[in-house]
């Protein structure tokens, strides 16, 4: 009689517990860069649309260090790989002080270019890490659960910010200076973690995508394995992915603007509002994963891809706090997104998957592109910037609603 599979075993425990922190530091880091977004426009005197150039740093690094640092992987291993994640982190942090004290926009980006190569690493790292600690039957329960980590980081992020750039002492001091206290900080607690994993002793690991199948059966028949690029749920699913994050890019980066401007708020106070959305992200992911045995993936994908342009659409029109409300509401409906479409985007690639992985990834650069279009409408009204994320709900909408028929072509 088999015994119900645990989350993971004792001797991964002490592992496990440092890779699930890894989920944590760059939710917090990704968010942060939200808060910055907004602190240059009134430090630096930076544009919205220039200051969208934060999000075109943090997310252009993934395009350019997701493949490097796969294989990076492949040849000296997940705990090197942390390992390398963790210094570039860290030395992109440090470089917030000389960033600081020349003043300078362009130190900053390649402080948080340098920085974000640090989160990529990580993110490409974490999750087939994660998923080989323990049977393989658990390694989806095991990610899922670190994922919620990453939502964790994702509220402490603009807390960080409303505490410690827009408010307290060290906001006080005024200019940069708190944003170089903030990151000294940052810097030497991800190095700390970084020299205490490395004296962590990782055991024997499975990869769980060792074993996979590469022929497709329909009825009695075998057909030949196609080549990724003639699987058009894989294509779709990387289409969808990139306008994904692009719109999740869009969103935070001028949230802040949008308490300001909109609402007559403090950037301290819109801070906590951004907080509580991403409490709202964690709630979606909740309610997505409770639904999910009853709905299919792709219809609830479709959903909630409806629900979000809708959002959209009352958040445009700058009704006070019915569209302030909604643009809360808004993480709830994409929480699920970027978990589903990449699952579904997987589905039947057999020993293609870490390919087909890697590819899905690098969707997220467009979170780097994005934002700097909303901005350039965005000053003039960032209400009306709001209209622009409706384009990239509408192909998440069609990827989830024509996915079966796609599904069934790649077959």
């Amino acid at each position: 009689m088999d015994l119900k599979p645990k989350l993971t075993e004792k001797n991964f425990y002490v592992v496990f517990a440092f890779v699930t922190s890894l989920f944590m530091l760059w939710g917090i880091a990704i968010t942060m860069g939200d808060v910055l977004n907004r602190h240059f426009q009134s430090v630096l005197s930076v544009s919205k649309a220039d200051s969208g150039l934060v999000q075109f740093s943090i997310f252009g690094a993934y395009a350019v260090m997701g493949i490097p640092a796969g294989l990076f992987m492949k040849k000296f291993g997940y705990k090197n790989g942390v390992l390398l994640g963790l210094f570039l982190y860290a030395v992109g942090a440090f470089l917030f002080v000389p960033a600081s004290n020349a003043e300078s926009f362009t130190f900053f980006r390649i402080a948080l270019f340098i920085l974000a190569c640090g989160l990529a690493t990580l993110e490409t790292v974490a999750h087939p890490f994660v998923a080989s600690l323990g049977d393989q039957r658990t390694s989806d329960q095991r990610v899922n659960f670190a994922q919620t980590f990453n939502g964790v980081g994702a509220v402490i992020g603009p807390l960080i910010g409303k505490f410690f750039v827009f408010g307290g002492a060290f906001a006080a001091m005024g200019g940069l200076i708190s944003v170089k206290i903030l990151y000294v900080v940052i810097g030497s607690v991800i190095t700390l973690i970084g020299l205490c994993f490395a004296f962590v002793k990782v055991p024997p690991l499975t990869d769980p995508h060792v074993i996979a199948t590469d022929t497709y059966a329909i009825g009695e028949e075998i057909h030949v394995e196609k080549s990724l690029f003639q699987r058009k749920h894989f294509v779709f699913a990387a289409i969808a992915q990139f306008f994904n994050v692009a719109a999740q890019g869009g969103t935070w980066a001028f949230f802040l603007n949008y308490g300001h401007d909109i609402m007559g708020m403090t950037d301290g106070e819109a801070s906590g509002y951004f907080s509580a959305s991403m409490v709202m992200m964690i709630a979606g992911r909740a309610v997505g994963t409770g639904l999910m045995p009853y709905i299919k993936p792709y219809k609830l994908l479709a959903i909630f891809a409806a629900c979000s342009i809708t959002m959209c659409l009352i958040i445009a029109q700058a009704w006070g706090w019915t569209s302030f409300i909604a643009l809360i509401c808004l993480n709830f409906f994409f929480s699920i997104m970027f978990p589903t479409i990449f699952s579904l985007g997987l589905k039947d690639l057999g020993k293609k998957t870490q390919q087909g992985s890697s590819f899905i990834v690098m969707g997220v650069v467009g979170g780097a592109v994005f934002p700097y279009l909303m901005g350039k409408v965005a000053n003039h009204s960032v209400a009306h910037a709001y209209y622009l994320p409706i384009i990239c709900y509408s192909v998440i909408f069609f990827f989830g609603y024509l996915y079966p028929k796609l599904n069934k072509q790649s077959a």
